[in-house]
């Protein structure tokens, strides 16, 4: 029996809508069939970018949207993809697949597409083989609204209104793909590159440094200290892979030694996270500058018969239960982590969308965060747990995990993931502030582990009415079965 405290009359912190957030880089099929098809497709479109993609990522409510990179960013240079796409110099992506993209989804068409879907652009620059006038250029060419050779150009090009942009990156992985740099030396180039990114009216640029990788404390201490007076935030980049980096494991043809391992590591973005922020808070009391978790997700061997540098990967239910755990993570942490980008969105690694020429598949993932969107704006309640064992072999990890928040409507939801691939998890939870009389909820499970959406079969696995709730006498009590993600509401 796990143990529960909700305290709904104390409130910690608004849960950023932007948690929620996606990424999307130039890496297989996730822009190019996954996103843009063209203007003359047969497939149905506006402005060239698939209608089914934007009726998706509009009801799951995406709130923010990452591109170019990743490691494409540092090799991206943003005016080869502007004008008439006859003029558009082609490139070769070096980092994925070695591929020629013809550069016709770019800076219009990225804004075009977060339009369409209700999101905020989150823009990534090239430090790595870029320059500061580039980058300067860039912000000027999207966001001014006076005279200038950039926003003369931006008007040439067929758009006479600046756009808003909130988000920029100043690089990506400058530790590794962005320029194999020390921190110390990534520091030094952030101040200058911040500099020149310019705010012109009334645009404000939120402006986001390289953060560390995993675990390199080091990298976090050093750009705070010698940095974070100029930055609104810092990313962190943690995958969950459950072999190792030359043996990932298969997405779908997995063990239940494998199944426990995935939940041990995704875990570690709890420990990764509390000690971040613990840095952080040293040079920011204030927690002005905000945790920026830009690429997470799960990574695995790319299905058989793909391009190996295309990452595409199947998504099953085990990927829905990594999404829960850490989205809950994210959310008690929301004092300190202002933004998160699961990687990516469509194709490749833990997608929330598979494509098939014309057909489509939303998979396990995308239902978690259609569940999960209630949490958005929303005020974090605290939750105590004392969760049971989930054991496997000599190891043992825990079996629940967990996060609530309250909405404008005074409204509770309540997030809970059950690890365990084989046994029930029952939860008694005493509601505290509040008087609550009504419970409903929605449920994510299969009878097997390795359950999931195809293009046959788009709908194994989907999310159910969950009936397993009940309050009796201000408590709520709760019986989840394995291999399950709930969201309830509390009224």
């Amino acid at each position: 029996m796990a143990r529960m405290i909700l305290n709904a009359d104390i409130r910690k912190g608004k849960i950023s809508k932007n948690i929620y957030g996606h990424f999307s880089e130039h890496l297989g099929r996730c822009i190019y069939g996954g996103i843009w098809v063209g203007k003359d497709s047969p497939i149905p479109n506006t402005d060239g970018i698939r209608n089914d993609v934007i009726e998706a990522l509009r009801k799951m409510k995406i709130p923010v949207l990452r591109w170019p990179g990743g490691c494409f960013a540092d090799e991206y240079h943003w005016m080869d993809g502007i004008g008439p796409y006859d003029k558009r110099p082609k490139m070769v992506n070096t980092h994925w697949g070695g591929v020629t993209e013809n550069n016709h989804f770019g800076t219009h068409e990225f804004m075009r597409l977060c339009e369409l879907i209700g999101a905020e652009p989150y823009i990534c620059g090239n430090v790595g083989s870029g320059t500061v006038r580039e980058m300067q250029q860039w912000v000027e060419y999207i966001t001014f609204d006076g005279e200038s050779p950039m926003s003369n150009l931006r008007k040439a090009n067929g758009r006479e209104e600046p756009w808003k942009l909130t988000y920029f990156g100043v690089g990506n992985e400058n530790w590794g793909c962005g320029g194999n740099m020390r921190p110390e030396y990534y520091a030094d180039e952030y101040r200058r590159y911040a500099t020149y990114i310019r705010d012109f009216g009334n645009n404000k640029v939120y402006k986001i440094a390289c953060g560390p990788n995993a675990g390199d404390y080091r990298w976090t201490e050093v750009l705070m200290r010698e940095a974070g007076n100029m930055m609104q935030g810092l990313s962190l980049h943690y995958y969950t892979v459950p072999g190792d980096w030359t043996n990932k494991g298969s997405a779908v043809d997995f063990n239940e030694k494998e199944w426990f391992v995935t939940m041990k590591k995704t875990l570690y973005m709890e420990e990764l996270v509390t000690r971040h922020s613990a840095i952080m808070d040293r040079y920011d009391p204030d927690r002005k500058v905000g945790l920026i978790v830009d690429e997470w997700g799960t990574w695995y061997d790319v299905e058989p018969g793909t391009n190996p540098g295309f990452l595409y990967q199947q998504n099953t239910l085990r990927d829905a239960l990594v999404a829960g755990i850490n989205l809950n993570i994210f959310n008690n942490h929301c004092e300190r982590v202002k933004m998160a980008n699961i990687a990516q969105l469509i194709n490749v690694l833990q997608s929330v969308i598979l494509t098939e020429g014309e057909k489509i598949v939303l998979t396990p993932t995308y239902h978690v965060f259609d569940m999960y969107k209630v949490h958005q704006e929303a005020e974090m309640l605290p939750v105590t747990l004392e969760s049971g064992e989930y054991r496997f072999g000599d190891e043992s990890i825990p079996q629940v995990s967990a996060s609530a928040s309250i909405d404008a409507e005074g409204k509770i939801h309540i997030s809970l993931c059950n690890l365990s691939h084989m046994d029930t998890a029952d939860i008694n939870c005493s509601l505290r502030g509040c008087r609550a009389s009504k419970v409903s909820g929605t449920i994510l499970t299969a009878p097997v582990m390795n359950a999931h959406n195809t293009f046959r079969d788009p709908d194994c696995v989907k999310p159910e009415s969950f009936s397993g709730a009940a309050i009796k006498d201000g408590a709520l009590s709760v019986s989840m079965p394995p291999m399950s993600v709930v969201v309830l509401t509390v009224e």
